[in-house]
């Protein structure tokens, strides 16, 4: 019987570095070591974006990508541990960042798009209708 409640193994900067490869690819991302040996040949963007990111911490660039729900899915099929040290970007901030751009993103399009359009309109209505 195998115990299903141990904590995950903690690798280090080394760790990552030893394993930056197309033969063993490791990346962090958020605090988390992933393989992604086995994803580099189904990886949509190509495996040289994977490798150029290997063996240091990939959180902004794969935060900046904006990968689907589904995809950061994906990632708990390669977790390998948890990293030990600090990591450039928190996961917090960056969830946090990515919430709030995309807030106001939804703002404009949902609320200050359509006030744009009647104004407009209204105008047109006023000064050109006969």
């Amino acid at each position: 019987m195998s115990d299903t409640n141990t904590a995950p193994k903690t690798y280090t900067i080394d760790d990552l570095k030893a394993n930056q490869s197309a033969e063993n690819m490791w990346l962090l991302i958020n605090g988390k070591v992933y393989d992604c040996t086995k994803f580099l040949d189904e990886h949509p963007g190509g495996d040289e974006v994977i490798i150029s990111e290997g063996g240091k911490d990939a959180t902004e660039a794969f935060d900046d990508i904006g990968h689907s729900d589904e995809a950061r899915s994906q990632l708990d099929k390669l977790f390998i541990g948890n990293f030990d040290g600090p990591s450039k970007v928190s996961s917090s901030s960056t969830q946090t960042g990515s919430k709030s751009s995309d807030t106001r993103a939804s703002l404009l399009n949902n609320l200050l798009f359509p006030l744009v359009a009647v104004a407009a309109y209204l105008i047109w209505r006023i000064y050109f209708a006969k």
